[in-house]
């Protein structure tokens, strides 16, 4: 089930490799058109069509299913999106605690939970797209030529923790720090508009970013991840260094990721949670 962005595209291709018979649906308006072309079947459907999304996966076989992409939560809140992603009645049914009766919460993790809980119950089991692919999990390092310096190093021990807090509350998992002080957090806009944001309001730039996993992250979705779409966020905006958490982001294309932050200045560093207060490649 793809969403948004290179990663699911990445991930057809793995399994194409491996001899592994891909079977996709994409989320509409979000997956690549290009997907298709890498898939052995095909279709795009609205996020509301849960009914018809079991149908095609059951009909061609499928036991075992992954996500990979972002979904834009932001869809959910703008004025065409029944339009664009009518529920049918199995659809209907899995959400309507969430947006009908409004009973339960509409978190991430809660409303991706009940899709793979919907699915568990369709015979379909989700499991982590880096089970396929798990090369694309990022190493603990200065994958970057620059190396933070000191003062970058205290606003990504402060960010740090912050991000850590959004997390555990399903709020983000990015926040932009300057001299150690919050300039944005990531909520329903996703990661790239949080760091457009923070450029905005720090005119003069220079700013580190963090981004990290959720305490109790489910690999099975919402990992975070980078590519090269989010330093071309962080240059437009300004923004200095990128840290990111060691064995749990996905960095996408990562040899050209680090050619663009080397060729822009930028420093990447990934860190481990538990030492993330220590200092790692300090210039």
């Amino acid at each position: 089930m793809a969403g948004w962005g290179r990663y699911p595209i990445v991930i057809a291709q793995a399994l194409r490799q491996r001899g592994i018979r891909v079977v996709c649906i994409g989320v509409k308006g979000h997956a690549d058109p290009q997907l298709r072309t890498y898939c052995d079947q095909y279709v795009e459907l609205g996020m509301g069509k849960l009914g018809a999304a079991s149908r095609f996966f059951r009909r061609r076989g499928v036991r075992t299913a992954t996500m990979a992409g972002k979904i834009h939560k932001i869809v959910l809140f703008q004025s065409d999106f029944l339009i664009q992603h009518f529920p049918d009645w199995k659809g209907i049914r899995t959400f309507f605690p969430h947006f009908a009766s409004k009973t339960k919460d509409r978190k991430d993790d809660t409303l991706l939970t009940a899709l793979a809980d919907f699915f568990d119950r369709e015979g379909i089991h989700f499991t982590p797209a880096t089970d396929y692919l798990p090369e694309l999990l990022v190493k603990t390092g200065v994958l970057s030529r620059r190396k933070p310096s000191s003062t970058e190093l205290k606003d990504v021990r402060f960010g740090w923790d912050l991000a850590k807090a959004m997390g555990k509350l399903d709020v983000g998992q990015t926040v932009a720090v300057k001299g150690r002080a919050v300039l944005a957090v990531e909520a329903v806009e996703g990661t790239d508009l949080c760091i457009r944001r923070a450029g905005e309001l720090c005119s003069s730039g220079g700013f580190s970013v963090v981004k990290v996993a959720k305490p109790r992250q489910d690999m099975r979705f919402d990992v975070p991840t980078i590519g090269i779409g989010t330093l071309e966020s962080l240059v437009a905006a300004g923004a200095r260094v990128l840290a990111i958490e060691a064995d749990k982001t996905i960095v996408v294309d990562q040899p050209e990721v680090v050619e663009f932050a080397n060729r822009h200045g930028l420093t990447i560093v990934a860190l481990q949670d538990e030492a993330h207060s220590a200092v790692v490649g300090a210039a």
